[in-house]
């Protein structure tokens, strides 16, 4: 299983990818608020979207697995 993480805590803005779609390497998957700056996440593996762990305007903390990908 590989997994997406924040790279910090912040509010998820707006989520770029949905179940069944493939990922590359460095491909943005979703944007947060932290600190009234906008940190676009990128993916670190290559993979299928298996699962979205979170929806706009939750609240995540560093390392929380965001997207898991098959």
């Amino acid at each position: 299983m590989k997994v997406i993480n924040a790279s910090m805590a912040g509010t998820v803005l707006n989520v770029s990818v949905s179940i069944g779609n493939q990922v590359s390497l460095g491909q943005e998957v979703l944007m947060l608020e932290s600190m009234k700056m906008e940190i676009p996440i990128e993916s670190t593996v290559e993979g299928v979207v298996k699962e979205v762990k979170v929806n706009i305007g939750d609240f995540v903390n560093e390392e929380d697995v965001l997207i898991v990908l098959e």
